[in-house]
């Protein structure tokens, strides 16, 4: 059941919150022993939460536009009294968080009822949920491939069934790539648009948090809940809050392709997808973002850079109780120059310069979100442009450019006959999110996208 539908059942009396979270951990409890989406399951709590929200409603009181849709979270947001892994094992000796990281009040103040932490690449490093320490989330659609990270325990959550709404984290792609590869909706708002007070960053210059869902509606209702300022996260913005259009009408809107970095490497199923998007938001024209084979490699000198900052002590103190696919790139960051991280942030700000020009002549952008469809668990290196090229780094091929300059991003699923699930990504100019939901919109209506 879409989250959408709970609510308005809920709120309506034709169903109690306490009976949609017992089917939701029922569910949990038959199915996540082959998924591994779940690190931690609160039962308890969530299924007290309910209550309060039903006897709420018996009182007359209002309980919000999510009253009782179940929702889980990656397990580097705080829940309080948990301890927030980050899909480490070096943070079990971490006392529990003592609040809730924001995204998680505004959802529960929302309505929402959260049943638990959700499985990732350790420290958010990586494009796959290959955990050394918590195992691997296979795909929903395929077991015998990955489902993508490092938010893969949130998109397949979301994919089986499990739950409807969770949030993810998104450095450079990491909500992205997953509801890609796992068929779902996964937004990656503007820099700062959300607040990532209570998150276990990774780079904070480039992390972002965001919702996944199987609907557009649903994607809406939770960015909606999740805005606002946050005196918690200096960099969390106070523009007013974006309202997503769903009207189902693109009269007026500049849609543009991608072309050049964009437009090489990707498979048929790729393509197809990208070309059946394309033609119905009547997208004819193409654009090219400048010197993005540049912005990628400046992206990997800012990510290693500050990630490896951020764990320096632990990679002294404690480098074997890392997950081994992790630990090696953390120290390769922490033997980058400092010039190289400057340079790295020069060039960003040329570029951010740069793409914004293209939003002049454009609303919107098309791109693929990853260059293939699931690649196999045991899968190490995939083709790209006739090379053979290591998954892990470069299932982002074509979402990290766009995390580097913060931009917001929609992957929308598409489903094509007889093949795995593929995701285009919808690019809007920073804090225009509502342009983004209006095309999806249409997108959704048509029956081009959908889980």
């Amino acid at each position: 059941m879409l989250a959408s539908d709970i609510a308005q059942r809920v709120n309506g009396g034709e169903i109690t919150a306490q009976a949609v979270v017992r089917t939701a951990l029922d569910r949990i409890t038959r199915q996540d022993k082959q998924l591994n989406c779940f690190t931690h399951v609160l039962t308890d709590s969530a299924l007290a939460a309910a209550a309060v929200i039903d006897q709420k409603l018996a009182q007359g009181k209002s309980v919000g536009p999510l009253a009782g849709v179940p929702f889980a979270v990656k397990n580097l947001f705080d829940i309080a009294g948990t301890v927030t892994l980050a899909g480490s094992k070096i943070n079990r000796d971490n006392s529990a968080a003592t609040l809730d990281a924001t995204a998680v009040t505004r959802l529960k103040a929302a309505g929402a009822v959260l049943v638990g932490a959700l499985n990732m690449d350790e420290y958010a490093y990586g494009f796959v949920t290959v955990n050394h320490h918590y195992g691997t989330t296979p795909n929903p659609h395929d077991p015998t491939r990955i489902s993508g990270g490092s938010s893969g325990g949130s998109a397949a959550a979301v994919a089986a069934g499990l739950v409807p709404l969770t949030l993810g984290s998104d450095t450079n792609g990491s909500i992205r790539v997953p509801a890609s590869l796992c068929g779902v909706y996964g937004l990656k708002p503007t820099y700062g648009r959300l607040s990532r007070a209570g998150v276990y960053l990774f780079s904070s210059s480039l992390d972002h948090v965001g919702p996944f869902a199987r609907s557009v509606p649903d994607l809406a209702l939770a960015f909606a809940s999740l805005q606002g300022p946050d005196s918690r996260d200096p960099i969390c913005t106070d523009r007013a809050p974006a309202s997503p259009n769903l009207s189902g009408d693109i009269t007026g809107l500049r849609i543009a392709i991608a072309g050049e970095h964009f437009a090489r490497g990707m498979t048929p199923t790729a393509a197809k997808a990208l070309e059946r998007v394309a033609k119905a938001l009547n997208a004819t024209s193409t654009v090219t973002l400048p010197e993005t084979a540049r912005a990628r490699a400046a992206a990997y000198v800012i990510t290693a850079s500050e990630g490896s900052q951020l764990h320096l002590s632990r990679l002294q103190t404690r480098l074997q109780d890392f997950d081994p696919a992790t630990r090696d790139r953390f120290v390769a960051g922490a033997l980058i120059p400092s010039s190289w991280y400057l340079q790295a942030q020069r060039f960003r700000r040329w570029y951010r310069d740069q793409v914004r020009q293209i939003f002049n002549t454009v609303d919107l952008v098309l791109a693929p979100t990853t260059p293939c469809s699931a690649p196999l668990r045991e899968q190490t290196t995939m083709e790209l442009e006739g090379e053979s090229v290591l998954i892990r780094p470069h299932l982002g091929v074509y979402t990290q450019p766009l995390s580097f300059i913060g931009l917001p991003v929609l992957s929308v699923p598409v489903q094509l006959p007889g093949e795995l699930p593929m995701g285009v990504q919808l690019i809007a100019r920073p804090y225009h999110e509502n342009i983004i939901f209006q095309a999806a919109a249409v997108l959704e209506q048509s029956g081009i996208t959908g889980c």
